[in-house]
């Protein structure tokens, strides 16, 4: 059996759950980017819907993170989720909340105007503030890193971007995310899901939407 290889982008946080997993599970594998701005064929052919990321294990394609994970779960060590059927089912619910939020978050950064801007900020905060009832710190379910960590990790990558923008207030006095989100940040695992180019290449990809965001960011320039 060779190693996996993950098809990748280099800004898409469903490909870092991706790795960020592997790691975890001390997974060897080869990672290969792709433009989805210019998909090449064979990339086609081997993701159905134009995504990624896209799990290669054997020449068979596995496509859509969280199926990907679930894979590696059913055949890899170090179990990354709960023993218990309830307690998975709940992990998993959390999980789908994170990709929520991802929603939301890519709603904040393309908002057009300043009214739309501040209805995703609020439903973000709204969101976060869940978040913040459930967690039991330092990881989301107590010491043992899991499936849900590996997912909002990519989550707070974007708010180390927008941060550099201003205080929007989403996170605003959530003493306990705060504290997730530097555990997180220092993860070895999360670090390396991305490469050294990331912050930059996220900058400019959230400068070129010509967005709100993008027009805040280009008064924070100039200023």
């Amino acid at each position: 059996m060779t190693d996996p290889i993950l098809v990748s982008h280099k800004l898409c946080p469903y490909v870092q759950r991706a790795a960020i997993a592997l790691a975890e599970k001390g997974v060897a594998f080869e990672r290969r980017d792709v433009d989805l701005a210019s998909k090449p064929d064979w990339f086609k052919r081997i993701s159905p819907l134009g995504k990624t990321p896209v799990l290669l294990v054997d020449g068979t394609a596995i496509f859509e993170s969280a199926v990907i994970l679930e894979y590696l779960e059913e055949t890899q060590s170090a179990p990354l989720h709960p023993a218990t059927p309830l307690a998975r089912a709940e992990h998993r619910a959390w999980i789908e909340f994170g990709s929520a939020i991802l929603n939301d978050i890519a709603g904040l950064y393309g908002a057009p105007d300043q009214g739309t801007f501040a209805a995703k900020v609020n439903a973000l905060r709204a969101k976060f503030e869940r978040v913040e009832q459930r967690l039991t710190g330092p990881c989301f379910d107590g010491a043992r890193f899991s499936l849900v960590d590996a997912v909002f990790g990519p989550v707070f990558r974007y708010f180390d971007a927008f941060d550099r923008v201003g205080e929007f207030g989403i996170l605003a006095g959530l003493s306990k995310i705060a504290a997730w989100r530097e555990t997180l940040g220092e993860r070895p695992s999360i670090k390396n899901a991305v490469a050294p180019d990331y912050p930059r290449l996220l900058w400019n990809f959230l400068r070129a939407r010509k967005s709100h965001l993008s027009r805040l960011m280009e008064e924070r320039i100039a200023a």
